[in-house]
């Protein structure tokens, strides 16, 4: 269950699509941890700003929610907004950046889903000389961050490998594997 999300956009005067009733302060966000997206209800005069990272858990006795009132739905990429889409890679990337250690384990620890294929060619742009490269490395002890990670196999912005697998995994919902996104 999703703690924290990422705010993509807010929509202070509620949903376009959202009928002729009332209506309510909108924001669409993605998981800080199994990076689904949700439709949101913030509270009435909250200061909402995009890109924050907010609290969307169950915490009713100590008043965490400050910004949100609750979570509406979860929603599919195609609901997004175009302003969510575009802001979506920003936020993937802070995920990424800030849970480092999550993902270098990924990289330390990833073995081969088949007997042709390995888990870490998921990664859009990473092929076999850059795979061999890496498990190589991996052998002479595991990578500390992604900074080490580039340094020792040459592969210039690691992290934009982990972030194109992550936008892919959210985009098409008819993936055959999953590595990062909870479905």
């Amino acid at each position: 269950m999703e703690e924290y999300a990422y705010i993509l956009d807010y929509l202070p005067q509620g949903a376009p699509n959202s009928g002729f009733g009332k209506k309510e302060p909108v924001c669409y966000a993605l998981g800080a941890e199994e990076f689904k997206l949700f439709e949101l209800i913030a509270k009435p005069n909250a200061q909402i700003t995009i890109g924050d990272k907010t609290f969307i858990g169950k915490d009713s006795e100590t008043q965490k929610r400050d910004v949100i009132d609750h979570v509406k739905r979860r929603i599919t990429y195609n609901d997004l907004t175009s302003n969510a889409i575009s802001e979506l890679e920003f936020a993937v990337t802070d995920i990424v950046m800030s849970n480092q250690e999550r993902f270098i384990d990924f990289i330390n620890k990833a073995e081969a889903i088949s007997m042709r294929k390995h888990s870490l060619e998921e990664l859009p742009g990473l092929g076999k000389k850059s795979l061999n490269i890496i498990l190589d490395e991996r052998k002479k002890g595991p990578f500390k961050d992604l900074e080490d990670l580039g340094t020792r196999t040459g592969i210039k912005a690691p992290e934009k490998l982990i972030v194109g697998r992550i936008m892919l995994e959210i985009e098409d919902p008819d993936r055959k594997h999953y590595l990062f996104v909870q479905r």
